[in-house]
């Protein structure tokens, strides 16, 4: 009896550490293959880190061709990825992004089955233009119509699908890995800084919290990791703002997970002002690190903290407020700590994660 085969389209690779999607698979894939499954997972060639030490050789890795831009890689790689799956014939593909429901078809029609990851809600995303929301949203309506099964990973998110396509799915959100007392970062202090970890896009209050740590970094030191990808304003309002406040540092990207697990783990208080999406994979990892958390108020990351977090409306005086406060309270960092971790292990563990995408994709099997 030859094991079950499963293909995973709409990643950059594995294992690849460049975001949620990413560090999924990279849990998932090798999760998968103990229960039995020949693993498949496409990828785009130069974004995947295939030398990376925690790579298992038991996943298959196939790079597809596309075109590199940031309004068409997803839809070409998913193209192509799609296309050679269709080829391939595995019992069951696991499709991660909306974009990807253009190409649900193709595979429909050679008899596999789909378990689609909807990811967020991309068609309010600030950082695309008019067209690419509409191209987005035609691809939920079409994952809507073509998916077998759909996977939302934030029951606020799967409502929503609820009551404008009219599909039902699993919640299945992401894990984090729980701390281990790493060392703090050269130059830094345990609970002495503000952390920062985001994308510089609108939907993150990145600019928010910039104009916030004018005022925070006289006082205490304030750490940001991440960019844009791209250059543009945000990053040269960091750069100006780094050379000359000495207490303000730029990690950029950062891929190397203890770096930034420490960062986490240390920190007085992390700011997560991501407002698009469902659950959020650097919250549930902030969590499971026991990060101190100040969050945007929205539905989603009410979800997600609950009552181990606080919560601020994306301004600069909000966000300032809300973050010198618990820098100004030890005990209630601590509280806020240890509740994170808690809710982590009750609700967001890898092995809880990929089990249910293990019984979700076993359930399509023909």
């Amino acid at each position: 009896m030859t094991n079950p085969s499963v293909h995973i389209i709409g990643t950059r690779g594995y294992p690849s550490y460049y975001g949620g999607f990413e560090t999924l698979v990279r849990r998932l894939a090798p999760y998968l293959a103990d229960q039995g499954w020949d693993v498949t997972v496409y990828g785009r060639g130069r974004t995947a880190d295939a030398g990376k030490a925690d790579g298992d050789s038991r996943i298959r890795s196939i790079d597809t061709v596309g075109v590199e831009s940031k309004s068409l890689s997803t839809l070409s790689y998913g193209l192509t990825s799609t296309a050679h799956c269709a080829y391939a014939k595995p019992d069951v593909a696991l499709v991660m992004n909306v974009a990807n429901g253009f190409w649900l078809p193709l595979l429909r029609a050679r008899g596999i089955p789909t378990l689609v990851n909807v990811d967020g809600i991309e068609w309010e995303r600030a950082k695309w233009g008019n067209a690419a929301k509409k191209l987005f949203r035609a691809g939920a309506t079409a994952t809507a119509r073509h998916a077998d099964n759909l996977v939302f990973d934030s029951k606020a998110l799967g409502a929503r699908w609820g009551d404008e396509f009219n599909r039902t799915g699993e919640f299945i959100p992401y894990g984090g890995s729980f701390g281990k007392d790493r060392p703090v970062v050269d130059g830094l202090e345990r609970r002495g800084y503000i952390l920062m970890v985001a994308r510089f896009v609108p939907e993150n209050t990145v600019a928010e919290f910039l104009e916030a740590a004018e005022t925070l970094s006289e006082r205490w030191d304030v750490v940001v990791v991440g960019s844009s990808g791209y250059g543009g304003e945000l990053e040269d309002r960091l750069t100006a703002l780094t050379e000359r406040n000495p207490r303000v540092r730029w990690f950029g990207h950062v891929s190397d997970d203890e770096v930034l697990f420490s960062l986490w783990e240390n920190c007085g208080v992390y700011f997560h002002g991501h407002s698009v999406g469902g659950t959020n994979p650097a919250l549930v990892q902030a969590m499971a690190l026991g990060a101190p958390t100040v969050a945007r108020d929205t539905v989603f990351n009410r979800e997600v903290l609950q009552d181990a977090g606080s919560f601020v409306h994306p301004t600069a005086s909000s966000i300032q407020e809300g973050l010198a406060n618990l820098m100004d309270l030890p005990s209630t960092q601590e509280s806020h700590s240890a509740k994170a971790i808690r809710r982590a292990k009750e609700a967001y563990t890898w092995e809880l994660i990929c089990q249910q995408y293990n019984d979700a994709l076993m359930a399509l099997q023909r």
